[in-house]
């Protein structure tokens, strides 16, 4: 009896929360709220939570939710976000059926600042910098020796309404913001829908992500810096409406790399009548730009959309980044397929741009992301993805 009662013991610390069933035997979702820093393993059950202020996961530390799990924040209460430390872990592994949701009821974008990921995976900053302070307003280091990092899973995860600027009023925070996190870190199958500022931004590391949506955020659909180099990227889908930038944008924080993320299966589509963040005089608006060294392998591209005037679908922002990587053979975009007559690429003013021998090549049989739908990518009865 005494064994029984400690075992009982036991599994009472590490869930918090515990799903009941109804006289039919239907799990029923628990209630519950999440604040301030967590110190201790726990496991959210399948079950409703609010978010209250900044969430924290701790070195040493690992948080699991049950899949079908919703997370509120409440733009009333002051800066909602979940930052992951490094050294803690998040797990999300929500499924197609039942994601898990990290929303705000009044559904204004800009609302919280998302899932913030942090770890200790290689960066190469401007001045070839190894570590750096965020740009979120946590003012938290990032940077390390550590490509292998794990931060944790997300799969089937769903992120609404973020983007928050905070402390001065122009540090933002993303959908998804990825801090030198390493390649032990699963990303999949996950949605930034209708945020203030960038869908997915990778501030250095070698994390990959597969099948990822933005939708409807402000900035750009994805952006990256600092020296990211994720090999084992595919199916990214973005679709600009009503305000964004860049579909992808590209940098390397002036640093001539020696090596590039790789990126197959890529969708970048904007609708009519979208406007750039900075007002429709902004030139923001190609869909993909590279600037300060930004570099890259992309294959099997669909562009659809971009049709603003002077826009293009491919633009070389300055004159380094055309010598060191276009000329130097370090980026390469190949099967790029243009539905609607936008200029293949362009210089920015009155650079010239050539690209070498088999460095870009168009085709007309390329598809794009190929994302299977489901409630996962459904917001309010619309499908996010064709």
């Amino acid at each position: 009896m005494k064994n029984l009662f400690l075992s009982l013991t036991i599994l009472s610390t590490l869930f918090v929360g515990c799903s009941t069933d109804d006289d039919e035997g239907t799990i029923l979702p628990v209630e519950g709220e999440l604040t301030g820093a967590i110190t201790t393993n726990k496991t959210y059950a399948f079950g409703n939570y609010t978010l209250n202020g900044i969430v924290t996961i701790e070195n040493g530390v690992t948080v699991t939710f049950d899949a079908g799990s919703t997370i509120t924040a409440n733009a009333a209460n002051g800066v909602d976000a979940i930052v992951v430390k490094n050294g803690g872990k998040l797990i999300m592994n929500g499924t197609a059926a039942q994601p898990i949701v990290l929303t705000e009821p009044t559904a204004t974008p800009g609302s919280w600042g998302g899932i913030i990921i942090y770890g200790d995976a290689p960066i190469n900053g401007a001045g070839g910098v190894t570590t750096k302070t965020s740009e979120d307003g946590l003012n938290l280091t990032y940077g390390g020796t550590n490509p292998t990092h794990n931060g944790g899973t997300l799969r089937y995860v769903r992120v609404e309404y973020a983007g928050k600027k905070i402390t001065d009023g122009t540090s933002e925070m993303n959908g998804f913001s990825f801090y030198s996190v390493g390649s032990g870190t699963t990303l999949d199958h996950l949605v930034s829908y209708k945020g203030a500022d960038d869908g997915y931004e990778f501030y250095g590391g070698t994390v990959s992500a597969t099948n990822l949506i933005s939708y409807g955020n402000y900035d750009d659909s994805f952006d990256w810096q600092d020296g990211w180099k994720g090999q084992n990227n595919s199916n990214w889908y973005a679709y600009q409406t009503g305000t964004g930038n860049f579909g992808m944008e590209i940098e390397a924080s002036n640093n001539n790399n020696a090596f590039w993320p790789v990126i197959s299966n890529i969708t970048l589509v904007r609708a009519a009548g979208t406007v750039t963040e900075g007002g429709s005089s902004a030139a923001e608006y190609d869909a993909i730009q590279f600037k300060k060294q930004g570099n890259g392998d992309f294959s099997n591209i669909v562009i659809s959309g971009y049709t603003t005037a002077n826009s293009t679908a491919v633009r070389i922002q300055d004159a380094g980044t055309n010598t060191d990587q276009v000329n130097g053979n370090k980026i390469k975009l190949t099967a790029v397929k243009i539905n609607d007559g936008t200029s293949q690429f362009s210089g920015a003013g009155s650079l010239s741009v050539v690209f070498p021998s088999g460095q870009y090549t168009t085709s007309d049989s390329a598809t794009g992301a190929s994302i299977s739908s489901g409630i996962w990518a459904t917001v309010n009865g619309t499908t996010l993805i064709p």
